[in-house]
């Protein structure tokens, strides 16, 4: 039995180390992109091939068009990076790639090359004449109940956990177009629909699992495509949501990663100093740089190197795979100023290579305008450094916003000189029209809370973001005065959208239980939306603004062929504003016609102003 047991033993090892087992042995697990489009600006092309030593194969390609350029091996033999060069004239239609080991093929795998919709090149991405309606998907509304939970998915739907999933899917964000539109919204962006297969807390999408594949518990590649399509019908834009800076801990080539440079801090990492500022400091330690740079958000996010040359062409390439797979109108990039700043300027030129309307708005977090301008294209910055980013979110002004809606008045630099203040420093972008305001987001609390749940300065702020400079980005809920009374938990801010579970007792939708004032501010939001799409002046406009005196800021947007006068008066009692002070902008005007309440009065040496309220005032 026993030299039984041992011949069993050995003719088991043989054949597991037999070099012609074919495909038993080479298995292919991934190959990404799984598909490419013919007719792209640049005709290159890298697939990234993982497979039980994969590298002890030989690829090869007979198909018109198409060649292999290269062929790049790594430290680990379950990988090879194959760079293929699609010429003009390939065809459109499938393909193989054979692989074989001393002749005998052990593997084929069929490509395939896409046509790309009609004017791909050319799709406009969002501008100065929308409104953008964010949405974080798990907690907007639940379409599918089916899909709550998914075969392989470590986390479980909990919508009592406000940390957990909540089941809102793309199936939900679809069947709410018509909501959204209604509201006079032209652009949706989607928090990260990627697959986050975490063991807890994924439902945020910010852990990325596969770069390639929309969570099942969202829905599905093809359904991410439709909801753009269906968007598109509607003439809305739909913005996606992206991150390079890093992955989830567990990504699926985290427990097979192919060299040793492919994260940073790869064997013992460390935990990011989050010192933005060393990018533009010139007193910047070395030290402190790369703690920044290189470091990791949190355990379950490694960081990605993106000056390895292979991970770097990877995840451009993933950018413009979803920019034409999904009809995408725009980016928005998840902690723009951590990745390596080179590569980053690199992702954005190529991408915007292949599409030179799109859009792409970074995220810096930086209350400082000097810092955020740094990014933006267009940019001369004393290091040299030349971003091709075109627009940032404007954390400057959301902040200064708050400051000047709460400060006081009577004190010299608090109220609404900050927001004065803060639009004064425009000189520092290369483009402060191409800037997305906001006045919250994801991760900061509701702005409804932020003001303490003042309606009347919530209507301040809107109107404010509606008529100023840049591109307005609201959240959702913000229309029903959706708030986090009891803290700054992110679970809490990023509360269920009401009515979007079947059970809801309160419909934000169908107005079901709302309240009277959220009621009020739904329509609110309505009427100045579908107002701003016919102001050319807001979109294209100038900008004249006077220093806030009492109490009261006073702006003006014009063209050639519009003014509009904003007024903001923040006094709880009624205001006699004299309109000698803006002469220069009202000299020959008679009348002036109040864009939401549909009145007209006489141009007169006083302007009767409400009490704690904002006119936008049309001058004719």
């Amino acid at each position: 039995m026993k030299v039984l047991l041992q011949s069993l033993l050995l003719t088991t090892a043989l054949l597991l180390s037999w070099p012609e087992t074919g495909q038993a042995q080479t298995r292919l697990r991934h190959v990404e992109p799984a598909f490419w489009w013919t007719g792209m600006k640049n005709p290159k092309l890298q697939l990234l091939i993982h497979g039980d030593k994969v590298s002890e194969l030989t690829p090869s390609v007979q198909a018109k068009g198409v060649s292999i350029e290269s062929t790049v091996l790594v430290k680990n033999p379950n990988y090879l990076f194959l760079n293929l060069l699609i010429s003009d004239q390939a065809a459109t239609g499938t393909f193989d790639i054979v692989f074989s080991r001393q002749g005998k093929v052990q593997e084929t795998y069929r490509y395939e090359l896409r046509p790309r919709d009609e004017n791909s090149a050319n799709r406009q991405g969002f501008t100065n004449s929308d409104v953008i309606y964010l949405i974080t998907p798990d907690r907007f509304v639940n379409g599918n109940p089916a899909n709550d939970n998914a075969p392989g998915m470590l986390e479980k739907a909990s919508r009592s956990n406000k940390g957990g999933r909540h089941g809102g899917d793309i199936q939900g964000m679809a069947d709410r177009l018509g909501y959204i539109d209604s509201l006079g919204f032209t652009a949706i962006w989607v928090n990260p629909v990627l697959e986050n297969n975490q063991p807890s807390y994924s439902y945020h999408g910010y852990s990325t699992t596969d770069y390639y594949q929309v969570d099942p518990r969202f829905g599905t590649n093809d359904e991410y495509r439709a909801l753009a399509k269906q968007a598109r019908q509607r003439g809305m834009k739909v913005i996606m949501d992206m991150i390079v800076n890093h992955c989830g801990s567990e990504h699926w080539w985290m427990k097979d990663l192919p060299i040793d440079d492919w994260l940073n801090f790869q064997t013992n990492y460390k935990i990011t100093n989050h010192r933005r500022e060393t990018v533009q400091d010139p007193y910047a330690s070395a030290y402190d740089t790369k703690l920044h740079a290189d470091a990791w958000f949190v355990p379950t996010m490694p960081d990605l190197n993106q000056r390895n040359s292979l991970l770097a062409t990877y995840l451009i390439q993933n950018t413009i795979w979803w920019v034409e797979f999904a009809d995408l109108s725009g980016i928005r990039m998840d902690t723009y100023p951590y990745p390596d700043k080179d590569f980053m300027a690199e992702w954005t030129r190529q991408v915007m290579a292949e599409y030179p309307s799109l859009n792409i708005v970074g995220e810096e977090w930086s209350l400082n305008p000097a810092i955020v301008a740094f990014w933006q294209r267009g940019k001369t910055n004393p290091n040299g450094y030349r971003s091709e980013l075109p627009s940032l979110m404007d954390f400057p002004m959301q902040n200064s916003l708050v400051e000047a809606l709460n400060g006081n008045e009577a004190k010299y630099n608090e109220g609404l000189v900050n927001l004065y203040s803060t639009i004064a420093a425009d000189f520092l972008y290369a483009d402060p029209s191409n800037l997305v305001i906001f006045p919250d987001n994801h991760d900061m609390s509701r702005i409804f809370t932020q003001l303490h749940e003042d309606q009347s300065l919530l209507r301040m702020a809107l109107t404010y973001l509606m008529t100023t400079r840049g591109i307005p980005q609201l959240y959702y809920g913000t229309e029903v005065l959706m708030a986090n009374p009891n803290s700054n938990d992110h679970g809490e801010i990023r509360s269920d959208m009401p009515g979007g579970w079947a059970d809801d007792a309160v419909n934000a939708f169908s107005g079901k239980g709302l309240s009277a004032d959220q009621r009020q501010m739904q329509q609110f939001v309505s009427s100045l939306l579908h107002w701003r799409k016919k102001a050319t002046a807001i979109h294209q406009g100038k900008m004249m603004h006077f220093a806030p005196v009492d109490g009261v800021y006073v702006y003006f947007r014009y063209t050639d062929t519009q003014k509009i006068m904003v007024v903001m008066n923040k006094n709880k009692e009624k205001k006699e504003l004299d309109m000698s002070r803006f002469e220069e902008m009202t000299k020959g005007y008679t009348k002036m016609n109040d864009a939401l309440e549909g009145t007209s009065r006489p141009m007169a040496s006083t302007l009767h102003l409400p009490g704690k309220a904002a006119l936008i005032l049309e001058l004719q």
